[in-house]
């Protein structure tokens, strides 16, 4: 690995420790070396709060950064909001080289930072580990463009696609690996969303909760249900029966503003959402175990396909072990793209 992306890749880290807490702001890490020493780093841990490079700035604790290079997850902002634009920090303490990793796709922003940073002399190298680094923001960059949120479909399944058995007993599907990586979806999601069905049956919390069981976070929270339902306080119901009804939903979330919406099942929630196009990544987890039965919960439900190709395509697909699980991640194409 060269300097540029093994410091890009620290950056990255450092961003996702805000991850979920910065909304309707990206999540950003920053880094700053001089002959292959970090003077200061920081991320940007909540709207309002200062830029992470100018927590890296300030975490240099006055040193000299001339000669230096400042690594920075997402270009620099150039314009002034709640906060001073970075790349006047960048300037005036003297920073001599910025690398960027990915561009920023607000129109305020995007390329702006570049120009003028060597407009003052500073090199600038971008696209240095950009994949990574715009997956750590596909949900802002899609809020940005669309206003609406990114919505990612998970479902804990075993081998033969079942969610539940008959009676609506789940638990459990999956072991504490795939459990803990649920936790750090719902850490990153504003919103999250069951099925009425599910909702009845399990009577999740949704939260995020520490080794200890606590309460770290708490999303908005809703059950897309046509049946009227009695929630506790903090639950919100809304009923979507056709692509209009999600369109809808989905623009009122982003709105209010809501980036990311966690869609946690049942079956009949992942079909409606499928079928709507609302779904734009999924996180399907497997079990090594077979569930078998007619009657028991397939992971999406729906109306009965007559042909193969009716079904979705899920495109960059990835697999990764969780424990003695596995999770199937990719973004899905239209219906029939297959």
């Amino acid at each position: 690995m060269d300097r540029d992306a093994f410091y890009m890749r620290r950056a990255c880290r450092l961003a996702e420790r805000a991850l979920g807490n910065t909304t309707p702001n990206p999540i950003v890490g920053a880094v700053i070396v001089k002959n292959g020493i970090i003077l200061g780093e920081g991320f940007h841990t909540k709207a309002g709060n200062p830029h992470a490079e100018v927590e890296a700035i300030r975490a240099a604790r006055g040193r000299r950064l001339n000669g230096a290079t400042l690594y920075v997850t997402l270009e620099p902002c150039s314009t002034w909001g709640r906060t001073p634009p970075c790349t006047e920090a960048i300037i005036e303490h003297g920073i001599s080289r910025v690398v960027i990793g990915c561009t920023d796709p607000n129109p305020r922003h995007a390329g702006a930072a570049a120009g003028i940073l060597r407009e003052h002399g500073i090199e600038v190298v971008s696209g240095i580990e950009e994949e990574r680094c715009t997956l750590l923001n596909e949900a802002f960059f899609k809020w940005i463009q669309y206003k609406k949120p990114f919505v990612i479909l998970k479902l804990a399944m075993t081998l033969d696609g079942r969610i539940a058995a008959e009676s609506g007993d789940s638990k459990w599907v999956t072991g504490p690996a795939a459990r803990k990586r649920v936790q750090k979806l719902r850490q990153w999601a504003d919103a999250v969303m069951v099925g009425g069905g599910t909702y009845r049956t399990d009577s999740p919390r949704l939260t995020v909760r520490d080794p200890h069981d606590v309460d770290i976070k708490v999303p908005l929270r809703f059950v897309a249900s046509n049946r009227k339902m009695d929630l506790p306080p903090g639950w919100e119901q809304v009923s979507l029966k056709n692509a209009r009804d999600w369109d809808s939903f989905l623009a009122d979330l982003g709105r209010r503003p809501v980036l990311s919406l966690l869609l946690e099942g049942g079956g009949e929630l992942a079909a409606s959402a499928l079928n709507a196009g609302a779904v734009d990544k999924i996180e399907f987890h497997y079990a090594p175990k077979i569930l078998g039965g007619k009657h028991s919960r397939p992971g999406v439900g729906g109306y009965d396909p007559e042909t193969l190709s009716e079904a979705f395509g899920i495109e960059k697909m990835k697999i990764e072990k969780l424990g003695g699980d596995f999770a199937v991640t990719g973004y899905v194409a239209p219906r029939g793209r297959v």
